[in-house]
């Protein structure tokens, strides 16, 4: 007797899912794409946090739906924070920093 194969059995939450090749998904009006660590071959600024994103780093690459030259590169973590982040505030040189 030979032992039998695991066989998932569709659910129905299947027909919900989008198979995407290309890694992409549609997140509040962006597009947005996962990036390897193996596929990423240049360095970035990250918008969310203005720190570089290295050679061989993953990460998300997000444009807005309609407009593929607001195409940025963002480290995942800040991508997925960026809705928590407070807006970047210009300060004076003698405000307080707390």
């Amino acid at each position: 007797m030979s032992p039998r194969k695991h066989r998932r059995t569709p659910s129905d939450d299947d027909g919900e899912r989008e198979i995407n090749p290309s890694n992409e998904t549609l997140e509040d009006g962006y597009r947005v794409r996962r990036i390897t660590g193996s596929s990423s071959s240049k360095v970035y600024r990250c918008p969310g946090c203005d720190q570089e994103i290295r050679r061989g780093t993953p990460h998300v690459v997000a444009w807005a739906e309609d407009d593929a030259e607001t195409r940025r590169h963002w480290h995942t973590p800040c991508w997925e924070s960026r809705n928590r982040r407070a807006p970047k505030i210009e300060r004076t040189r003698n405000a307080p920093r707390y």
